[in-house]
């Protein structure tokens, strides 16, 4: 990843929310000799150790899960908040003419070496936990049990968890740090006018910290 200071995220409770708020992590592996990338929703785990671990299940059908190599080293990735940057909305521009379009994001790298686990207890425990997490923003969630156990079972069957220990985790906040306040504030009024407000809204943060600073 090019990763130019001003950008870096180097706070790990930063990077713990980008992934939980963003959980479709996009992997990419080797597959028998050739470069592949598969979304797959994942659970961000914390060890008591201070370890980070990312957890998930996939379809037994799913060719990743035959041609993974034991602890064969992967990449995820979890994109967050993003959005074109006009020129035009620089106070700056106005001055000097001397701006260009430019792409704000956030983004997350996890690397780490994945195993395959098969153990009905793992997965049901990887589908519930996920379940739990994602349906806590529903009215009414719904829960494993909702289901005939025997349903449950059957589908617990049909897919296998996977686990990645992570050992490097790398994270990059292009929010306009780069630019004079004033520059950095118009982008994100003209996000916010647009309708993109979750990447306008991390801009308005940016800013924020940057003032206190």
């Amino acid at each position: 990843m090019y990763l130019p200071r001003h950008f870096q995220e180097q706070e790990r409770p930063a990077l713990y929310d980008l992934i939980r708020a963003n959980p479709l992590g996009l992997l990419v592996a080797q597959v028998e000799g050739s470069l592949e990338a598969f979304d797959i929703p994942f659970e961000l785990c914390l060890d008591p150790d201070g370890g980070t671990t990312l957890r998930a299940h996939i379809a037994r059908a799913n060719p990743l899960c035959r041609n993974l190599r034991p602890e064969q080293e992967v990449l995820v990735m979890f994109r967050g908040a993003q959005g074109y940057i006009s020129p035009g909305w620089y106070p700056g521009k106005q001055e000097h003419h001397k701006e260009v379009p430019t792409w704000n994001y956030q983004v997350v790298q996890a690397r780490g070496r994945i195993t395959v686990r098969d153990e009905a207890d793992f997965v049901l425990q990887q589908i519930t936990s996920l379940t739990r997490q994602q349906e806590a923003q529903m009215e009414i969630p719904w829960h494993i049990s909702d289901a005939p156990p025997e349903f449950i079972e059957a589908m617990v069957k049909a897919v296998v968890g996977l686990e990645i220990a992570v050992s490097e985790l790398t994270g990059k906040t292009k929010l306009g740090q780069n630019k004079k306040l004033a520059d950095q504030a118009g982008a994100a009024q003209g996000l916010m006018a647009k309708g993109e407000l979750a990447i306008g809204e991390a801009m308005l943060a940016s800013i924020a910290k940057r003032r206190s600073e």
